[in-house]
């Protein structure tokens, strides 16, 4: 597949009719693992690639955290690479061949019908068949033997994402049985998922295997690590706590971005979301987990709380779901990736639809021209600003010259706002105020650059300071830079935030106008 580098990290945003500032997720999968197929991804507007720990081992998981970053080295590009942690999920263990009906799995299955009983069994390496009281009864093997004991009876049970429903009954205590009364049946194959959207299980959200990945993660310098299954803040407060004992000692810092998708969570959202670092609305189980027709609604919540915060958002599962087979989507996907554009989302995700669906790179096109038709559609409206309230004393100051500039920006007609921003703080403050027009972030690290991947509007761009450390300088290598690859005219305006030593962090202390290729925007006795 022969393809050509982009003439610019903006590029790779702009297939679309306009410019699009919402980030695009795309997992990395079985189907979209060759480097052609990575590279068109990443020209239709991917710009963070998801490494879901649920499947594959380490050995897949490596070759294609390769095949990303040389990819985007190749583009001159900056990409977030994120490890999304499986967490205590619960699933039926195995069901094999000979058990049932044959599964396309290549396993056994086992069907179920309302009014059958089942057998959620402790201590049994395989699911099975027996004689019960009503003929014969499904004996279900787990992955989280506790269950037996921590479902109360008369609490839901649900597997497949809860295609089969399902009773608790009775307890065989001796005989580590849990019984479950089929309200919905359907078919039962190995590895299905468990959901308990009543029960409180002491399952830790982060299970031994999390940990296996997050020590992976970190010695791969992922750029985010997402905590499936959080509960409460405690849980994202324990991971943050480990990530910060190992960037003391050297390691890479790994933001966390905690998946809300449980009724637990949501009932400590404003806690969670002000610890975490950036958050997703895990759609699939949040709507098993709670009434479905509550899911748009509690979507918009979260939205708004990551939006008061200042916090990255991420709106996930299903959104162009039958473009996994069909080279389009349906009306109802489109409406629903416009519509997370109109909740306030910075960002998009794909799941099964890039990792083992049939048009991987089209999907993300698919995606990239629905955003930029909401995203047009939203300029045109004028919706009214509303910076981020709640925000730590110790960034005050950056998150006030941001707002600030956003205020000069629309004041002036600016066509960008570039920034220094050594490890992504300020590129994270100008994201979560919204603009309209792009944002460069400039950083010498190319983990902040990653890192800044993820954020709304956002371009990274790699480089050292200029030599001399003036702002003034530095103001001239930027007006070389967006004049080479294209980005504005000569007398176009745009507004500019550093400080003093470049390439520091916490340094950004000064903004200014300037109109490209005229005189610095940066006093002289600032340079």
């Amino acid at each position: 597949m022969a393809s050509q580098a982009p003439k610019s990290p903006f590029d790779a945003r702009q297939e679309a009719p306009d410019p699009i500032l919402a980030t695009i997720v795309a997992t990395i999968g079985p189907a979209s693992e060759h480097p052609d197929v990575v590279r068109a991804m990443i020209r239709a507007g991917a710009c963070v690639f998801r490494l879901n720990f649920s499947h594959g081992d380490f050995t897949a998981h490596e070759r294609r955290l390769r095949v990303v970053r040389d990819v985007a080295r190749e583009l001159g590009v900056s990409v977030a690479c994120l490890g999304d942690l499986q967490g205590p999920k619960i699933r039926v263990g195995s069901v094999p061949l000979g058990v049932g009906e044959p599964s396309a799995a290549g396993g056994g299955s086992i069907e179920v019908h309302a009014g059958d009983d089942v057998i959620l069994k402790r201590g049994i390496g395989e699911s099975s068949i027996r004689p019960g009281h009503h003929g014969r009864e499904a004996v279900l093997a787990l992955t989280y033997p506790s269950l037996v004991d921590e479902v109360e009876l008369g609490h839901k049970v649900l597997i497949n994402d809860g295609a089969i429903r399902m009773l608790a009954v009775e307890r065989d205590a001796p005989r580590g049985e849990l019984r479950c009364r089929v309200v919905v049946g359907g078919k039962i194959t190995s590895g299905k998922g468990i959901n308990l959207p009543q029960s409180t299980l002491s399952a830790p959200a982060v299970t031994d295997r999390d940990w296996e990945c997050v020590a992976w993660a970190l010695e791969h310098e992922l750029d985010y690590l997402a905590l499936s299954f959080v509960r409460s803040v405690t849980d994202v407060t324990t991971l943050k706590a480990h990530l910060d004992r190992a960037a003391a000692d050297g390691k890479p810092w790994i933001p966390v971005i905690a998946k809300i998708e449980m009724p637990a969570a949501v009932a400590d959202l404003e806690s969670i979301i002000a610890a975490a670092d950036a958050v997703m609305v895990a759609r699939g189980d949040l709507g098993v987990e709670m009434d479905l027709a509550q899911v748009p609604v509690v979507q918009k919540r979260i939205l708004a709380v990551c939006a008061a915060y200042g916090k990255p958002s991420i709106v996930a599962t299903q959104m162009l779901e039958t473009m996994i087979e069909n080279a389009t989507p349906t009306r109802a996907e489109v409406s629903d990736v416009a519509n997370a554009v109109f909740d306030g989302a910075d960002a998009v995700m794909l799941s099964g639809e890039t990792a083992v669906g049939k048009h991987p790179a089209a999907v993300v096109e698919t995606m990239a021209r629905v955003v930029a038709a909401a995203e047009t559609h939203q300029r045109a409206t004028q919706r009214p600003h509303t910076p981020p309230v709640h925000l730590a004393a110790a960034h005050r100051g950056t998150a006030a010259l941001a707002h600030g500039a956003w205020e000069i920006a629309r004041d002036l007609n600016a066509v960008a706002v570039v920034t220094w921003s050594e490890n992504a703080g300020t590129a994270r403050y100008l994201s979560q105020n919204r603009f309209d027009i792009p944002i460069v972030a400039c950083s010498s690290d190319p983990r902040g650059c990653r890192r800044m991947a993820l954020y709304r509007g956002v371009t990274p761009v790699c480089m050292k300071p200029p030599g001399s450390g003036s702002l003034s300088d530095w103001n001239a290598a930027i007006d070389r830079y967006l004049l080479t690859h294209g980005l504005v005219r000569r007398g176009d305006a745009i507004v500019l935030l550093a400080g003093r030593p470049l390439g520091q962090a916490k340094k950004t202390n000064t903004l200014a106008i300037h109109r490209v290729g005229e005189e610095s925007g940066f006093a002289a006795h600032l340079a």
